[in-house]
């Protein structure tokens, strides 16, 4: 038996109070917002590495200049995320 059909044997919600329903909601919120973190770490991953490390890495070390442009990638990348959000809170407020 796959998965899917397990768990519709399984769950009914309409049985679920309201707050188990509620609990439920704020759970899958919370797992969601986790997967949109990881995204946004491989994300940042993938542009700083792209984007400052230019050679090998022989001995398991970056070199100063790759350290320098991976830290400010890091910085840069932060800094626009919160950009982004307080400008979503601000047009959040005005609605």
């Amino acid at each position: 038996m796959d998965t899917s059909s397990l768990s519709q044997s399984n769950l009914d919600l309409s049985k679920l109070s309201d707050y188990d329903k509620r609990d439920l909601q704020q759970q899958i919120g919370n797992e969601m917002q986790k997967v949109k973190l990881q995204e946004s770490i491989h994300n940042l991953t993938d542009i700083c590495w792209n984007k400052c490390i230019t050679g090998g890495i022989s001995n398991g070390k970056l070199s100063g200049k790759e350290e320098s442009c991976t830290t400010n990638c890091v910085e840069r990348f932060l800094e626009a995320n919160m950009a982004v959000l307080k400008h979503l809170e601000q047009m959040r407020g005005e609605m």
